[in-house]
């Protein structure tokens, strides 16, 4: 807010455009602990406050290398992982935004179809805020000397909560998504929607300890210390302890 009024003042001085940079918060956490919720939430919120009327959300699925790519390269079994994302291209979106620019585009990625779709955009344009959601949003850089993608964030929210507790939601989501979404005869899950209830509950378990439990332990969680501040979830999905790193 500060830094955009400051900047907003120092181009009126100076007779240019407000080339003022968005504010950029970051937003991670494992699969299916709430942290699209929460992402959402906070747009909602800080699109009301004074001065920053356009906030933007984008998702890091969009950067996904497309299942095409994933296939060549053996990892379509990896999906999610730190190495499935297209980590020079997010950085260079972001780049972008925060450099001001006049309209920048973003992979769409469609959980119907499970891959990115071609030729289809997130387009933002300058922001205020731009909100950024993903798994692996607080990776440490790759190499000593490379950038991270969370060295362009300006905030950043750790959203935590037991492992007990996120399998649980995984599965329950799993269930619900075989009800609705899953049954679309489009979805590339449709091949879920006829299983029954014991059948459903082992397929997630199944996709819940070869891929996404080792992801969060491996790669997640332990980038929770890199947050700016952590919201601790319990069981029924309330946030029970905010933690706040000091600057």
């Amino acid at each position: 807010m500060y830094k955009r009024q400051l900047g907003a003042a120092t181009s009126a001085f100076l007779q240019e455009s407000d080339t003022t940079t968005p504010f950029v918060v970051g937003v991670a956490g494992s699969v299916a602990v709430g942290k699209s919720t929460i992402a959402r939430l906070l747009r909602e919120l800080m699109s009301r406050w004074p001065g920053t009327p356009r906030v933007e959300l984008v998702t890091t699925d969009g950067f996904l290398y497309p299942n095409a790519e994933l296939e060549r390269r053996g990892l379509m079994d990896r999906k999610g992982f730190p190495e499935s994302y297209d980590r020079r291209a997010l950085l260079s979106f972001l780049t972008e935004v925060k450099s001001g620019a006049a309209e920048v585009r973003a992979p769409f990625y469609s959980h119907m179809r499970y891959d990115i779709v071609p030729d289809a955009h997130v387009v933002v344009r300058r922001p205020d805020v731009v909100i950024v959601e993903g798994l692996n949003v607080l990776q440490p850089p790759p190499a000593p000397n490379d950038v991270a993608v969370s060295d362009l964030f300006d905030f950043s929210i750790f959203v935590d909560a037991d492992v007990a507790n996120i399998e649980r939601w995984y599965i329950d989501r799993f269930l619900a998504l075989r009800q609705s979404a899953f049954s679309n005869p489009s979805s590339y899950f449709n091949v879920f929607a006829h299983l029954s209830d014991d059948e459903a509950v082992t397929t997630a378990l199944g996709f819940w300890n070869e891929i996404n439990m080792p992801n969060l332990v491996e790669n997640v969680m332990p980038t929770k210390h890199r947050a700016t501040l952590v919201l601790r979830k319990g069981a029924e999905h309330a946030v029970e302890s905010v933690q706040l790193r000091k600057v």
